[in-house]
């Protein structure tokens, strides 16, 4: 399927139809991502077994791991699927025994999918689906819809920086999304540390709320932000280059299915790496929210995210600000390229739609 190459091509849809689209782009991209992710718990988890854990791989970012922070053992657990970031709460492996079982013995990750499919079902592959779900489309439908409208509204009032759209547009759409989102996020890790009903949360909120004031709801923004915008950026504007690059050397008048594919997995792998570093130092403070949440009187204050950098970079390096390169590339590239190319084809598919009624009523 093929789109227009205008100025706007989110042109001619509804913002309904564009929530529609990117919704079922989060979908397929949480059914194709999250088997990765299973895998990659279970490998690590007969590596580090909750048992046996040692906080020393929680700067490594960008992996679902398990972190013990006290001789208590495992309280969090980080899962990644590409499109969201999820802290889930275990205490002592309890709670999270859909994605982490007992580890069996894999020596590698063909291994590890042949093996759970044959003893444990392939239903097993997508344990982790429906939290994922929960989170990930709404926010990549705020997201999504939110960088088209704005990309329009841009390219009405900015005829000479229109070079510049899809950086500004994809800074603004993320940073709305990411506001929107973080509250939820932090209200579900409360209810998941602290087994709270519907009841109990409405009053622990109000508590917090009163005490340290409404902007406690989004602890955990500031890293959040520092990464993703920045991400959001330089994906949207290299995908627009990109993308009309290759239209080029193909001589299309359009981006098919394939090109939109080829465009998403460049400009995402390039967002990727250059905003490594705020990666690591994000999956560090959703880790010592998960904490705090479990152990409040325990919990350490919050660091700021310099002097995370700072820390990290003592301990391990540079190459620590850069630690899970391989994993983040190999699972953002897919996601950013199947989450991408399923959005266009359905903003063409919709386009296609509206125009085939528009021709009936004449």
């Amino acid at each position: 399927m093929a789109e227009k190459m205008s100025p706007s091509p989110g042109g001619g849809i509804t913002p309904l139809q564009q929530m529609l689209a990117s919704g079922t782009g989060a979908i397929l991209t949480s059914l194709f991502v999250t088997p990765l992710d299973v895998v990659k718990i279970r490998l690590q988890a007969q590596r580090t077994p909750f048992s046996k854990g040692n906080p020393a791989g929680a700067g490594q970012g960008l992996q679902p791991v398990p972190l013990a922070s006290s001789p208590r053992g495992w309280k969090c657990f980080l899962y990644c699927n590409g499109l969201m970031d999820h802290l889930y709460v275990c205490q002592n492996g309890n709670g999270c025994t859909a994605w982490y079982k007992a580890p069996g013995h894999f020596t590698g990750t063909l291994d590890a999918f042949v093996k759970i499919t044959r003893y444990e079902g392939i239903r097993s592959l997508w344990s982790g689906l429906p939290p994922t779900l929960v989170m990930a489309v709404p926010a990549t439908v705020i997201y999504f819809t939110t960088y088209d409208q704005l990309r329009d509204y841009l390219h009405a009032r900015m005829g000479s920086w229109s070079h510049y759209i899809p950086l500004l547009a994809g800074a603004l759409a993320r940073l709305g999304a990411v506001t929107v989102i973080s509250p939820l996020e932090l209200i579900r890790t409360k209810m998941q540390s602290q087994q709270l009903s519907y009841r109990e949360l409405r009053a622990c909120i109000q508590s917090a709320v009163a005490q340290d004031g409404w902007l406690s709801l989004w602890r955990g923004w500031g890293p959040t932000v520092l990464r993703d915008v920045p991400f959001s950026a330089l994906y949207w504007f290299n995908y627009e280059l990109v993308r009309t690059w290759l239209c080029r050397q193909a001589w299309l008048d359009g981006a098919t299915f394939m090109v939109s594919f080829a465009s998403g997995a460049i400009s995402g792998t390039v967002a990727a790496v250059l905003t490594l570093p705020f990666d690591v130092v994000k999956t560090q403070r959703q880790i010592e929210l998960g904490d705090s949440e479990v152990h409040p009187v325990t919990a350490s204050k919050p660091s700021s995210t310099w002097l995370l950098m700072q820390r990290i970079r003592a301990e391990s390096g540079t190459r620590g600000l850069f630690a899970g390169f391989l994993p983040r590339v190999i699972k953002v590239a897919p996601a950013c390229a199947i989450m991408i190319s399923t959005y266009e084809f359905g903003k063409s598919f919709f386009q296609k739609l509206n125009q085939e009624q528009q021709l009936r009523g004449l």
